[in-house]
C-alpha cells in the first residue's frame, strides 16, 4: 500500500507539472494564429494542432518518469484529454478549454488534474492566466474555492454543440430555473464546484472515459457525485470501452433529486 501511495503521489505531482505546460501549450497555439484544425468523424469533432502537441506533451513527459504507465504495479491507469472543449477552442470560447489527465485504480477515478489555460483571461491584459485544480481521494481538492448554487435553484449544465433530443428531454424533466449550455466535461464540473451550476446533466452517447475521469475525481473529493443517466458508476480500467454510453449525471449535492427526476423513455434508450 505505502509503495502504492508513493507511486500516486508522484505521479499526480508530474502530471500537475506537465499540465501547466500543457496550458501554455493550449495559449501559446492561439497566439501563433494557426489552430491546424482537422476533422475527425464530423465537423461537431475537431482536432487542432494544440491537441497533437499537448499530447505528445503529456505522454511523452510521463512515459519517461514511468515507463510502465498504463500499468504500474497492479492496475494504474491514466486517462489524458490534452484539449477538452476544442470545438470551443476554435470559435474562441477560451473560459470553455481544459486540458484533463485522470488517475484511475483498479478502475475506480482516485486522482485527478484539471488545467484551464484562460482562466482569469477576461480579467484585462496584465492578468495572470491559467490555474490548475487538482485533487485525490481521501485526501481532498484544490485550487479552487468551493460554492453552492442558493438553495431551492436548479441550473443545470448541458452540453453547447452535441444535443439532441433525449438531452433535451431529460433537461427539461430537471424542471430548471436556468439552463447553461456551454463545452468541455472538465468545464461543467468546474460550474458545479464553484457554484455556477446545480446538475450537469448529459443524457446522450458522446463524452468518454478520459473526459469524465479527472473531473469526477475532483468533483468527489468535494462531496458530489457523478454516474451515467442510470446511476451507474463508470469503470476506468484499461479494457473498459472508452465511450460513456449512458451519459452523464452529475451533481455537487441533492443527486437524488435530480436523478429521480431521469425520464424512463431517456433511461430506455440509452444503454450502459
Amino acid at each position: 500500500m505505502a509503495s502504492r501511495n508513493t507511486v500516486l503521489m508522484r505521479l499526480v505531482a508530474s502530471a500537475y507539472s506537465v499540465a501547466q505546460k500543457a496550458g501554455m501549450i493550449v495559449r501559446r497555439v492561439i497566439a501563433e494564429g494557426d489552430l491546424g484544425i482537422v476533422e475527425k468523424t464530423c465537423a461537431t469533432d475537431l482536432q487542432t494542432k494544440a491537441d497533437r502537441l499537448v499530447q505528445m506533451s503529456i505522454c511523452s513527459s510521463l512515459a519517461r518518469k514511468f515507463p510502465k504507465l498504463t500499468i504500474i504495479g497492479e492496475e494504474l491507469v491514466v486517462w489524458v484529454d490534452p484539449l477538452d472543449g476544442t470545438k470551443e477552442y476554435t470559435e474562441g470560447l477560451l473560459d470553455n478549454v481544459t486540458v484533463l489527465i485522470g488517475i484511475a485504480y483498479e478502475g475506480k477515478a482516485i486522482a485527478g488534474i484539471i488545467n484551464q489555460p484562460y482562466y482569469n483571461y477576461e480579467a484585462g491584459p496584465d492578468a495572470v492566466l491559467g490555474r490548475t485544480i487538482w485533487g485525490v481521494l481521501g485526501l481532498g481538492a484544490f485550487g479552487f474555492q468551493l460554492k453552492e448554487v442558493p438553495a431551492g435553484k436548479h441550473i443545470i449544465t448541458t452540453t453547447r454543440s452535441h444535443s439532441n433530443k433525449l438531452v433535451t428531454d431529460c433537461v427539461t424533466a430537471m424542471n430548471p430555473d436556468v439552463v447553461l449550455r456551454v463545452g468541455g466535461a472538465g468545464n461543467k464540473i468546474i460550474q458545479l464546484i464553484e457554484g455556477k451550476a446545480s446538475a450537469y446533466v448529459f443524457a446522450s452517447p458522446g463524452c468518454k472515459k478520459w473526459d469524465t475521469c479527472a473531473p469526477e475525481v475532483i468533483l468527489h473529493a468535494v462531496g458530489g457525485k457523478l454516474t451515467d443517466i442510470h446511476g451507474n458508476v463508470l469503470q476506468y480500467h484499461k479494457d473498459v470501452k472508452h465511450l460513456n454510453s449512458a451519459g452523464v449525471l452529475a451533481t455537487l449535492r441533492n443527486y437524488d433529486y435530480y436523478a429521480s427526476r431521469v425520464p424512463e423513455s431517456v433511461k430506455n434508450a440509452l444503454v450502459p
